[in-house]
């Protein structure tokens, strides 16, 4: 029972209408929003008459009791690709140092390698200023552009150590010379097999590039991540590391000065990088894929 004196009690019914619609999408009740505050959703339930007069700190409390945040939001990848199940399953299994069944041996390696496209150098039109005891760093809006470069990386899964160059533009050569970096050296040069997890970029796809990297490099195995799966890719995490401590927000005098800030960060990063905790497994794919079935199915009988 409510305080005597004290704001009135709300029934549960209410309670659970008002859940209900944080849990609708805004477009689909024609209101003009991608997703709902606190303070749409006590608009919204007065305009509709389900209550006469309500706070959002109330209804922030209901929410809460169930993590509903619709303020919030993630971005996410759909699985598309046909095979997807089929073409991820190995990757998790060589990130838990397994292939077809059998545990890697001390002469196996896992890369994980993809390439950041058009890193764009932009010098700011006035200096960048450091945080202040008042303020926090300041950086120009505008800019001027000097150019840009493409960056090539290439992760070693298991050991934690990142190769990478900086080229004027993507393709077939500029991703081979990185191959080449990295398996020229010990202790690829003289490894049993190199697993190079990839994408189905253009630098890299096809029968075609399996072809050209396996009569150069015969220990190299390539593992083609599934269509629209950049997630699996463990480098995928280290470049946002370099986006969020490099490039964002970025202010360069040039192209040289980018590139050498971008070398520079990987031996900054890996004196202390460790292996990723990868912790999606192949079974936690058969769940997912099957909550997937479960969801497409539901759908095509609504």
């Amino acid at each position: 029972m409510p305080d005597p004196g004290g704001p009135p009690g709300f029934p549960p019914r209410i309670v659970v209408v008002v859940k209900a619609l944080a849990c609708e999408l805004p477009s689909r009740l024609g209101i003009p929003l991608s997703r709902f505050s606190r303070e749409d959703l006590k608009r919204l339930v007065m305009e509709q008459g389900i209550v006469a007069s309500i706070s959002g700190i109330t209804i922030w409390r209901w929410l809460s009791e169930d993590a509903i945040k619709p303020w919030q939001y993630r971005s996410w990848l759909f699985p598309r690709d046909p095979e997807f199940a089929i073409k991820a399953g190995p990757i998790l299994d060589l990130y838990q140092k397994k292939w077809m069944g059998m545990p890697l041996g001390p002469r196996d390696y896992v890369i994980s390698t993809d390439e950041k496209t058009s890193i764009q150098a932009r010098r700011r039109k006035a200096e960048t200023l450091p945080p202040q005891s008042d303020s926090t760093m300041r950086v120009e809006h505008e800019y001027e552009r000097k150019g840009a470069v493409a960056y090539f990386a290439a992760w070693d899964v298991h050991r934690a150590k990142i190769f990478g160059r900086c080229e004027r533009k993507t393709g077939i050569r500029p991703f081979e010379r990185l191959v080449g970096q990295v398996m020229n050296q010990e202790p690829y040069k003289s490894a049993r097999r190199v697993f190079w997890i990839m994408d189905n970029g253009s630098s890299h796809r096809g029968e075609r590039s399996n072809a050209r990297l396996t009569k150069t490099w015969p220990s190299i195995i390539p593992v083609h991540t599934p269509i629209h799966a950049s997630w699996l890719n463990q480098v995928e995490i280290y470049f946002s590391i370099l986006q969020r401590k490099v490039l964002s927000p970025g202010d360069f005098e040039s192209v040289t000065d980018l590139t050498a800030r971008i070398y520079k960060f990987q031996e900054y990063y890996e004196a202390v990088a460790k292996p990723f905790k990868w912790k999606f497994t192949r079974e936690d794919l058969k769940k997912l894929m099957t909550k997937l079935d479960e969801q497409s199915q539901l759908k095509a009988a609504a």
